[in-house]
């Protein structure tokens, strides 16, 4: 795979880090300009060289930068803290026809403390994580295979995911997928080395573990694209 991508300039990793100290409105406005041009334009310009990745393997979640990359600016409103700036930058891919964190999409973000890159379903509605929990008992030795793919436990190890004490309502204990029901996440996350962010391979690294997650991200979509199956509320945990 050649880049297509140069690396971020280091400029922009040295302004993410100095903002992690810095993390007020006082500093971050006259230095504005220097995240405009040196993190957010080469975010962006990533994410259309992924983009262009995903048309051949994954078209369904190309997206437009616009909407792909998430704001850089926290909702402080409950939170404790009150530090105004994100110390990294993110992107997401979801599945078109879906919402943002409905289904199972791709996502990588960048620091100067890592590089992170994943997919799945991250905080899924109750019913849409009804309709894959459904899916995945209906079609349990399919997903298993799936998720025992070498390309994708040699690039990220097991999946992921917060998990109940017990299988969820509906289903018996004793169901032949009982240890994948009880899971309320789906997920393949990885964190690379802060280095590779100035490098081409970044783009590298982040295209080849999304390639690896096509068939995990496209079966879990499956169970609500198109006519959304219908599931009793009762089977939520």
């Amino acid at each position: 795979m050649r880049s297509v991508f140069p690396g971020f300039p280091q400029e922009g990793i040295d302004f993410l880090r100095r903002l992690r100290r810095n993390n007020r409105r006082e500093w971050f406005q006259p230095r504005k300009a220097i995240f405009e041009q040196q993190v957010k334009q080469p975010m962006y310009e990533l994410v259309e060289a992924v983009n262009a990745a995903l048309a051949r393997f994954a078209p369904e979640h190309v997206t437009d930068p616009e909407r792909a990359v998430y704001r850089f600016y926290r909702d402080t409103r409950f939170s404790p803290d009150k530090s105004p700036y994100k110390d990294h930058i993110a992107a997401n891919f979801p599945r078109r026809g879906v919402g943002r964190h409905e289904g199972a999409g791709y996502y990588f973000a960048i620091s100067d403390k890592e590089v992170a890159a994943g997919g799945g379903v991250y905080m899924p509605p109750p019913e849409t994580l009804a309709a894959m929990r459904q899916l995945v008992a209906e079609r349990h030795e399919e997903f298993r295979r799936i998720i025992a793919a070498r390309p994708l436990r040699e690039l990220f190890g097991e999946m992921q995911g917060d998990q109940l004490a017990r299988v969820p309502k509906g289903y018996p204990s004793d169901h032949p997928a009982a240890d994948l029901l009880r899971f309320k996440q789906f997920l393949f996350y990885i964190e690379l080395p802060a280095e590779l962010a100035v490098k081409p391979a970044v783009y590298e690294e982040i295209v080849k573990r999304f390639r690896a997650m096509a068939a995990f991200t496209d079966f879990l979509n499956a169970a609500i694209v198109g006519q959304k199956r219908r599931v009793d509320p009762l089977t939520i945990a």
